[in-house]
């Protein structure tokens, strides 16, 4: 199959970069492909909202830029949080023109919330569906477009480089080439090759590496752990973000999220004994940064013996807090709690990986005619750690400014005709599915224990060696068994975590979402972690 642009991924970031270019150049082939159904993405999970300078009148760039970099602690590359700050509430218009709607007060303006580490209200809201909204949109505007084609249920397997040519491929080679992707059909089982002319990596983030986390099923770090394959540059993949407050629920994957505008709009972080805690540990008490608030709560857990803390709504006004978080109210009401009347459990769960695939300010990897964007790249805006709802705002800008660079080049590019088949001789179907399935439990046990939101010298050794016998288990499995969707994401989760904690090794400092006890300080030379 031959396509002029291929998206891998189909979440806020893919389908805004599919969209331009398929509108751009009515005469050529988008093609998008996900592994499950289109609208099954980490943007469908994004609860809060995106944040935007709206009202000028009280908010300034200069206030969300400077906002960015506190929550940062030091690492964001200003320029780069300029371009999105400044290009952001363009990009929400466009989206407002495609047809996203976003909550209004009764005056008919739009209702701004406040999350943690803003300083002004600014985040546009779709009740606590803002990402699934988003999808909605951007889905539906796509339907008029001809020349996309959306391909469900597809696996991408590889990147195809020079490798696969041949040619010794290593992190010094300076002309690594992107031709296309080997996908594994999940209709026909087979494996099969897409050759592209441009290729973007839209694939989201790598929750589910940790045994909790917000993120969906799918979210298990496949473009990271591709690129890094391929011997492209990956960055800052130690800056892990907790989300503070996923409903607690033991047993249940992925966690259920409860978003900051809630605490936004007023509730109350508690101990178990019902003490609020949060003044004990930042000035902002319960709208501090991400990383203070769930180190605080894992603190309180340490020292209480729970395993949650309590977020107390019962205060708030009933008709406010049901019209503005109606998926929040009818979840807890479904296990028993009426949130108006009885605190909700919370713990921090795995939920942004502020590190990624490296790129440049428009979206640019190491390898050539390859693009990423979303949540699986690391383009300098989030630094240490994320600012609440700057996730979608990043994608729409570097979705929009990926396209921006490709329109460019896409007449300079031609074909790679030499892309050998798939070799799959001599491997045979799994004979025991538990080798993936209980690896998968071990390499999540392992991250949520030893590379949480706390960690110490001896706990990331601890990990390294045990992912090194899950990664040499896994490769003999991967040698000698058929290529299964399974298997390809224990590959890549496996990857991902020796990532995590690599980069969590070389960094020997305390910084934003890396915590380590050993090295309580912060060091005075900033530097980002490549990988």
């Amino acid at each position: 199959m031959r396509t002029d642009f291929l998206v891998i991924g189909s979440g806020i970031a893919g389908l805004t970069y599919a969209l331009k270019t398929a509108r751009a150049f009515p005469e050529r082939k988008v093609t998008v492909i996900t592994k499950t159904q289109a609208d099954e993405t980490n943007t469908k999970y994004a609860q809060g909202g995106i944040a935007g300078v709206w009202d000028e009148e009280k908010d300034s760039y200069h206030k969300h830029i400077e906002d960015t970099l506190v929550a940062g602690d030091g690492l964001c590359n200003e320029k780069i949080v300029e371009i999105v700050v400044t290009e952001g509430p363009e990009r929400i218009r466009e989206i407002i023109t495609y047809g996203a709607e976003f909550d209004r007060d009764e005056k008919g303006e739009y209702s701004l919330g406040k999350e943690g580490g803003h300083s002004e209200n600014r985040i546009l809201h779709h009740k606590d569906v803002t990402g699934q909204e988003m999808e909605r949109a951007l889905l539906s505007e796509m339907a008029k477009v001809t020349n996309i084609e959306l391909i469900n249920h597809c696996f991408v397997v590889d990147i195809i480089t020079q490798h696969h040519l041949g040619y010794l491929v290593t992190k010094s080679t300076t002309d690594i080439t992107c031709y296309g992707v080997y996908v594994l059909n999940l209709h026909t089982n087979q494996i099969e090759k897409i050759l592209s002319k441009i290729t973007l990596l839209a694939t989201g983030g790598c929750g589910q590496a940790y045994r909790t986390t917000t993120n969906p099923r799918i979210a298990t770090g496949d473009g990271i752990a591709m690129v890094y394959r391929a011997k492209g540059r990956i960055e800052n993949m130690e800056f892990i973000q907790f989300h503070p407050t996923a409903l607690y629920e033991p047993g249940v994957s992925p966690s259920f999220l409860i978003t900051e505008a809630v605490r936004g709009d007023g509730a109350v972080l508690r101990n178990k004994s019902g003490e609020a805690f949060m003044e004990k540990y930042d000035a902002r008490k319960d709208l501090a940064p991400r990383d203070i608030v769930a180190r605080a709560i894992d603190n309180e857990m340490k020292k209480g013996g729970t395993e949650y803390v309590y977020l107390d709504c019962r205060h708030m006004d009933k008709k406010k807090f049901i019209h503005h978080f109606p998926n929040i109210y009818e979840k807890c009401l479904r296990i028993g709690i009426d949130a108006m009347q009885q605190m909700i459990p919370v713990a921090p769960a795995a939920h942004y990986s502020c590190g990624g695939i490296k790129t440049d300010e428009w979206g640019r990897t190491s390898i050539q005619r390859l693009y990423a964007c979303g949540e699986c790249a690391s383009t300098g805006l989030h630094g240490a750690n994320r600012l609440a709802s700057n996730s979608l705002l990043e994608a729409m800008v570097f979705g929009h400014r990926c396209f921006i660079d490709s329109e460019k080049q896409i007449d300079s590019i031609q074909y790679e005709e030499k892309i050998p088949d798939w070799k799959a001789t001599g491997t045979t179907d799994p004979s025991e599915m538990i080798l993936i399935t209980q690896s998968q439990k071990e390499l999540q046990q392992i991250m949520s224990d030893y590379v949480g939101i706390v960690r110490t010298d001896t706990r990331l050794e601890r990990a390294m060696k045990r992912l090194d016998l899950l990664f040499t288990e896994t490769e003999a499995l991967y040698r000698s068994t058929k290529v299964s969707p399974q298997l390809c994401e224990l590959r890549n989760l496996i990857t991902v975590g020796y990532l995590i904690v690599k980069g969590a090794e070389f960094r020997k400092e305390s910084r934003g979402l890396h915590y380590n006890t050993d090295h309580i300080q912060k060091s005075d030379l900033l530097q980002n972690i490549i990988l």
